[in-house]
């Protein structure tokens, strides 16, 4: 009987840890909604920051990132939708394709960035309501001072942060974006450089 015991616990052992890790390999990130920040932008002798996007070819399909351009007034500047396809990376300069067309052509040096993993493109000027759908991730480098207002630029790269993504927030941002461009007349939509162009 004690033979049949220690020949039984290894043998569920191992079969416990293979179900567990089986198991594990099946939970994915499922992030739909990330933030983060851009500094320094427009600002004479700083580099200019990226927003990188890649697709990470889960679904098989083309997916959007739904980007909410905000100054550090907490306003709504610009926004579009750019598409990634599976696989795919996108690169978004945040001086020339998300900041260059506010809304009020003031010139945003500082504020965040919203992006949400859509199925559909919700950036207008047709659609302005996005299907939630895993499967991107992004990247966003920012510029640093040596100190507040003097010195070296120095340039940081971090992943964006994932973020919960509520019923509210995402009408509000939909809607702010779908009012921003009914009242900018072509003030507010910012732009995406396309993939085979990617810097």
């Amino acid at each position: 009987m004690k033979a049949l015991g220690l020949l039984l616990f290894p043998t569920v052992a191992i079969a416990l840890m293979l179900g567990g890790t089986a198991q594990a390999q099946k939970v994915g990130d499922n992030s739909v909604y990330f933030t983060t920040y851009y500094s320094h932008a427009n600002t004479t002798g700083a580099p200019d920051q990226n927003l990188r996007i890649i697709n990470d070819g889960d679904t098989g399909a083309n997916l959007w990132a739904s980007l909410y351009v905000f100054d550090d007034s907490q306003e709504l500047q610009e926004c579009c939708s750019c598409a990634v396809t599976p696989d795919g990376l996108t690169s978004e300069s945040v001086d020339k394709n998300l900041t260059s067309n506010s809304l009020t052509t003031k010139v945003n040096t500082r504020g965040m960035i919203k992006v949400i993993s859509s199925s559909v493109a919700a950036g207008g000027p047709t659609n302005y309501t996005n299907t939630p759908t895993a499967g991107l991730r992004v990247w966003s480098t920012q510029t640093q001072r040596a100190t507040a207002t003097s010195g070296a630029f120095y340039v940081a790269e971090t992943q964006a942060a994932d973020s919960n993504l509520g019923t509210s927030e995402k009408w509000l941002l939909e809607n702010l974006c779908l009012y921003l461009n009914l009242l900018g007349s072509g003030q507010g939509n910012c732009t995406c450089t396309p993939e085979d162009a990617d810097f």
